[in-house]
């Protein structure tokens, strides 16, 4: 019998073990590779000077999340999953198919976000469209800030007429330096069919959280009916950041400066219309709020329990009962603080029920409430705190409400002849029933607490409105 020499076989055999071993990608050859997607070239070839206004806050909203192509849209990121910083297509309702490169949609407690989502870009990743607006755009708003604890970051706006063939950058660098939602405001102004992106521009690995992209087109007007505004249009009254004391949270309801060592909120601001209220039922559901750094209190509804004092809400339930899920939202324990029974039943309940009488009017109010102080008068008689020093009484509640006509450009639109309406009312028992005893100006509830309320309106109508003592009378 005729031996085979095994020479030639083992050899061949070692030779194509290290040619497969060595591959790049360490797939195996006979296996089909998935597709992947083709990453468009970010050719950029120029700049355009469009004005750009920084606002240290969420700054004001034109637009629901509906999809609006040709009149204009918010993309909040809510509607889509994508959990890889690898280029690929996301295709989101609110607006049409975007495009991710060295970017995700995050959903990390150290997201910065509205909602549960928004866009997180690295390095020089980018997010942009695989559709034009068609019939140009107005302005474009970029709520902005940074990731977890990362530095700072560069990004420029991106636009692109020719399909995203090649692309221009928009208005100047932003420089990203907070850890809250900041918003930029473009001023395109410019009716041709063109399609926006975020282009990373510096900051390296430092990632950088963009959300509610809002984009209105010249044809769109805004509209002058009830709308779901930003819940902080007018300002961040106290600079609310990353501090135990100013801690700030941002919710689809409304938007909370909190204090750790108090275990309440400093403030709580929202918008109120008639787009934002219905006929759910009142959900009795108070609970924790887990989206509190872990290392801060989270008081829970049995903290409350035998101590004499209501659990107050600052944003009201019946401001929020367009839809069960609003409703819930503001019975999260950082919306609630320690409230004498009389003062929340009577007069504090009166208030809220007259301004959103105001919204079946064709109004829409700007309210922005808080405590202040130490010590209130409950069923169980005076108490500084609560729950074993953990939750501070306030002295007492104050609210202040600008009140418009149904519209948009709020900020442009208020004037010296613009209401506003404060309150200050002590948290104790047997006090008035009638709200109007209790008014005050901005101004006096500003030098009580230090806070700038209505930062956004200009100083010259500031000045005059916030100096008012409201009499009622159109009440």
């Amino acid at each position: 019998m005729r031996l085979v020499s095994l020479r030639p076989i083992v050899i061949l055999s070692i030779f194509f073990f290290l040619l497969v071993g060595c591959s790049t990608e360490n797939e195996n050859p006979f296996e089909q590779v998935a597709e992947i997607p083709e990453e468009p070239l970010l050719t950029i070839t120029g700049a355009l000077d469009f004005p750009a206004h920084l606002q240290d806050n969420q700054g004001p909203h034109k637009h629901t999340f509906d999809t609006q192509r040709s009149s204009g849209f918010t993309e909040g990121f809510e509607s889509a999953t994508k959990g890889s910083y690898a280029g690929g297509n996301v295709t989101l309702s609110s607006s049409g198919s975007w495009f991710l490169s060295d970017a995700l949609i995050g959903t990390l407690s150290n997201d910065r976000k509205f909602g549960a989502r928004s866009a997180r870009i690295r390095n020089t990743g980018y997010a942009i469209m695989n559709f034009n607006m068609d019939n140009g755009v107005e302005l474009i708003r970029v709520r902005h800030a940074k990731y977890g604890s990362d530095g700072t970051s560069q990004w420029r706006l991106i636009v692109s007429y020719d399909n995203g063939g090649s692309w221009l950058f928009a208005g100047n660098t932003v420089n990203t330096t907070s850890t809250s939602l900041n918003t930029v405001t473009f001023t395109i102004n410019d009716s041709r069919a063109a399609r926006y992106g975020i282009y990373k521009t510096g900051g390296g690995g430092n990632r950088l959280n963009i959300d509610n992209i809002e984009f209105t087109t010249t044809s769109s007007g805004g509209g002058s009916g009830p709308a779901r505004d930003s819940n902080l249009t007018f300002g961040n009254p106290s600079n609310a950041g990353s501090g135990a004391t100013n801690f700030f949270l941002a919710k689809d309801d409304y938007t909370i400066s909190y204090n750790n060592s108090r275990g309440t909120a400093n403030w709580v601001s929202w918008h109120l219309s008639s787009a934002w209220t219905g006929n759910t039922s009142r959900c009795n559901c108070f609970r924790q709020d887990t989206s509190l750094p872990s290392s801060f209190f989270r008081a829970t509804s049995s903290d409350y329990t035998n101590s004499g004092f209501d659990r107050g809400h600052l944003c009201p339930s019946a401001d929020r009962n367009g839809s069960s899920e609003d409703n819930a939202n503001t019975y999260f324990m950082t919306n609630i603080a320690p409230q004498s029974p009389d003062n929340n039943q009577r007069s504090w309940a009166s208030f809220e029920n007259y301004l959103r009488s105001l919204t079946d009017q064709g109004f829409e109010i700007h309210i922005v409430s808080g405590v202040v102080g130490t010590g209130g008068t409950g069923r169980n008689g005076f108490a500084n705190t609560i729950d074993n020093g953990n939750i501070t009484v306030p002295d007492s509640f104050w609210k202040v409400a600008l009140v418009l006509p149904n519209g948009s450009n709020d900020i442009s639109r208020v004037t010296t002849a613009t209401r506003i309406i404060a309150i200050n009312v002590p948290n104790d028992q047997n006090i008035s029933t009638d709200w109007r005893q209790f008014t005050t100006s901005v101004d006096a509830i500003e030098n009580l607490t230090g806070y700038d309320l209505f930062e956004n309106i200009p100083n010259a109508v500031e000045a005059v409105i916030e100096a008012r003592v409201d009499n009622g009378a159109s009440s």
